[in-house]
């Protein structure tokens, strides 16, 4: 099942954009926790909690319980990341707050086992992904880290759908149908073909008075006899 990390944050007072600049001169990345009903909370993060968790990959399928000092502990989702256009570094976090029984929406990514003895791949097929991640419904703490698809049988031209997932776990899919995950395609092939020579072109004879062709220019004359 998904894990839950624990993340410590500060309380902010302020909202705004000048406090939120504030707030990112002292070294922090403002945040807010909003949903279940309630008034949003506003926090600061250590900007290295959250490099942390993006390095790690699969921040959108974790739960995290922030912890706000002086404050309570919330139950959350990270549901977006702002970046600076120049440095790339976090500048803002949503948080949904998650309520009891609720269910959530999140992506979770798809492994895929006995890629190295696929026959499909093993005979030169390719394996095309479609989805890397797939959005589900689910209960918060029914959450998978990924989604399993076995390719153990599968040949070249068959597809593996959502059906093929081997545990589910009790979600259901944001796509209302048995879509397609991956398929395992047939090698491209690439005909050698010569390159096409163009014929020489000669050149077109040069007319002369009355519009008749010019003689071909005389050879040239042979070089003056030495005296003896």
């Amino acid at each position: 099942m998904v894990q839950t990390i624990r993340i410590e944050a500060e309380s902010r007072e302020q909202a705004g954009k000048g406090a939120a600049r504030a707030t990112r001169k002292g070294g922090l990345v403002p945040a807010v926790i909003y949903g279940a009903k309630q008034e949003a909370t506003l926090i600061a993060l250590d900007p290295r909690d959250i490099m942390k968790e993006l390095h790690k990959g699969g921040w959108q399928s974790h739960l995290y319980e922030v912890a706000v000092k002086g404050g309570g502990t919330e139950r959350t989702l990270m549901r977006d990341i702002q970046f600076h256009p120049v440095s790339d570094r976090p500048i803002h976090v949503d948080f949904q707050r998650l309520a009891a029984g609720q269910k959530i929406r999140v992506k979770v990514l798809v492994s895929f086992l006995n890629e190295d003895t696929c026959p499909g791949i093993k005979t030169g097929g390719v394996l095309n992904v479609v989805r890397r991640d797939i959005e589900v419904f689910a209960d918060p703490d029914q959450v998978p880290e990924a989604f399993e698809i076995d390719l153990a049988a599968a040949e070249i031209g068959d597809s593996l759908r959502w059906s093929a997932v081997k545990d589910q776990f009790g979600t259901r899919a944001v796509i209302d149908r048995d879509f397609v995950v991956a398929t395992v395609a047939a090698p491209t092939v690439v005909e050698d073909i010569a390159p096409v020579v163009a014929a020489p072109v000669e050149p077109a004879p040069v007319k002369g008075k009355g519009g008749k062709a010019a003689a071909a220019p005389a050879a040239a004359a042979k070089a003056p006899a030495k005296k003896k």
